[in-house]
């Protein structure tokens, strides 16, 4: 039997076309607005990844915070706020208390952040049953990057080379996972650590990888994986090795690799008797109580 995590992984090179297909330009990110994009726990890291996007693309200086870390006073001509279930406290209470304008992307239609947005994306056709976050995650970022004017027809080819391929046994038996990214696909590293923790509760860690090597490399072993999410730094590759740890660096897009490490973090949940779908101790949104 398939769970839902494994379905909504498996969907993604389907969600990314149709992201790309129509993207509304005209309510995302302006080009030379002075952005702030904000989130919680997943949507945090997509931040991360688009806010390097996007500078590095011309567009504009942009900043990524969690929701709860907003820095108060400080002026920006946007703020993006990302919420898979629009219902996320700290964003919507950030909503409410800033007077810049305001663009939310959700996949829920009927939930509050439809209207304490000025303007909303809702993708509802990449919405999830479970609680583990993976299309909508990287549907937003196909659409926010597709709105940047890259063309993601490698990125797709590689998300479905990701889905298909076979994983190895050496990940779904291993002890730990440092994932590392450069640019852009570090806050996708953080992301892949996340569904580690979420799904099979793994020991992971994420760096930049040029900071991997300023002491957390102490930790490297046989039976642990250093995990490239992009090009990796020359000689990084041999240091790692010299430990006797498993390097890993496949070449595809980084948001592609990150589907490979949602699919291991799944084996590695059923290999432990867990269910992917309803990890322990979370909840589909973080909704406090005042």
């Amino acid at each position: 039997m398939t769970t839902h995590t494994e379905a909504e992984i498996a969907s993604q090179p389907s969600c990314w076309r149709q992201a790309i297909e129509d993207v509304p330009v005209d309510v995302l990110p302006r080009r030379g607005e002075r952005v702030a994009v904000v989130g919680c726990g997943t949507s945090w890291f997509i931040a991360m990844a688009y806010a390097t996007l996007r500078e590095r693309a011309g567009h504009g200086e942009t900043d990524a915070f969690a929701a709860s870390e907003f820095p108060a006073g400080r002026r920006y001509d946007r703020v993006l706020a990302l919420s898979r279930s629009g219902t996320t406290t700290e964003v919507l209470e950030l909503l409410a208390r800033i007077d810049t304008a305001t663009t939310a992307i959700t996949a829920d239609p009927t939930t509050p952040i439809m209207t304490a947005a000025d303007e909303v994306v809702v993708l509802d056709y990449a919405d999830e049953r479970s609680v583990v976050q993976t299309r909508f995650a990287t549907t937003q970022l196909a659409l926010l990057r597709a709105g940047l004017g890259e063309d993601l027809a490698q990125a797709i080819a590689d998300a479905e080379e990701a889905v298909a391929a076979p994983l190895p046994d050496t990940l779904v038996e291993a002890e730990q996972f440092s994932f590392l990214g450069i640019g852009w696909s570090v806050g996708l590293a953080q992301e892949a650590a996340l569904k580690m923790r979420e799904a099979s509760r793994s020991w992971t860690e994420a760096y930049p990888a040029m900071e991997y090597r300023h002491g957390p490399i102490s930790i490297a072993a046989p039976g642990r994986v250093t995990w490239m999410l992009g090009a990796a730094p020359g000689g990084l590759r041999a240091q790692v090795e010299q430990t006797g740890g498993t390097f890993v660096e496949s070449g595809l897009d980084p948001m592609a690799e990150l589907i490979r490490a949602q699919r291991v973090a799944v084996a590695r949940a059923f290999a432990r008797g867990l269910d992917p779908d309803e990890p322990m101790h979370l909840t589909r949104s973080v909704i406090l109580s005042s």
